[in-house]
């Protein structure tokens, strides 16, 4: 998740890419069928397109996650937030992670169980976010977008449950999930503290914590649970 800090400025719109876009939602919608981790896509493809097609106040009202906004009683975009991106590079990285974690995920998980579960730790990480920009940043004004608060929750659920497995941390440096997923915590405590004195970088840490804090719930629950044995998990 990242802050919005360009003032809610609009991106160019070209009306080449309108037609494209548009062309891409109906093949995808085809495609897709609105089945389990494709409709995840599609409605943040969906969502990033109408950062570019509809006006910027809209969007900025409606998908974006602050205290303010909640204060306004905009409570819903706690959910629509954590579809919503406006920055390429941002999108892609987030739709890579989700890709590549969504999936076996799933498969592990169930449809209903992966679907319940991305969507409490959207829920979750948007709430966190809103919560330490306000309480901690002084700033309840501070919007933010993007799914990484939901893939961080994802992410240390899959370290928890294969924490043997291989992340590549930062892309690059192959290490057990496990060490990778607290190395990302430990990151955004300590990116969360320079926020809170009036540093670091624009960065929803407070929403990957939510998001991470999900997952590790989620994992005591799974780990309790009767249908999970210890030899399932591990």
């Amino acid at each position: 998740m990242l802050f919005d800090k360009n003032d809610f400025r609009r991106a160019q719109t070209f009306p080449l890419f309108k037609y494209r876009f548009l062309l891409w939602i109906c093949y995808s919608f085809y495609m897709f069928r609105f089945t389990s981790l494709p409709t995840i896509f599609f409605i943040n493809i969906l969502v990033f397109g109408l950062w570019h097609l509809l006006p910027a106040r809209f969007m900025t009202d409606h998908f974006l996650v602050s205290w303010t906004a909640l204060e306004q009683g905009r409570f819903w975009v706690l959910l629509t937030s954590v579809f919503s991106h406006n920055m390429l590079l941002h999108f892609l990285i987030n739709m890579i992670v989700l890709q590549n974690f969504g999936g076996m995920m799933e498969r592990f998980l169930g449809t209903k169980r992966f679907i319940s579960f991305f969507i409490i730790a959207g829920l979750i990480s948007s709430l966190c976010h809103a919560s330490f920009s306000n309480f901690f940043m002084d700033a309840p004004g501070l919007p933010a977008l993007g799914a990484s608060g939901s893939l961080a929750g994802l992410i240390l659920l899959f370290s928890l449950l294969f924490p043997k497995e291989r992340l590549l941390f930062f892309g690059i440096i192959p290490i057990p999930a496990i060490f990778g997923a607290f190395a990302f915590i430990g990151l955004d405590i300590w990116g969360l503290i320079a926020q809170a004195q009036g540093g670091g970088l624009p960065i929803g840490h407070g929403a990957h914590l939510g998001g991470a804090f999900t997952g590790l719930i989620y994992y005591i629950y799974l780990k309790n649970k009767s249908s999970f044995s210890s030899s399932t998990l591990f």
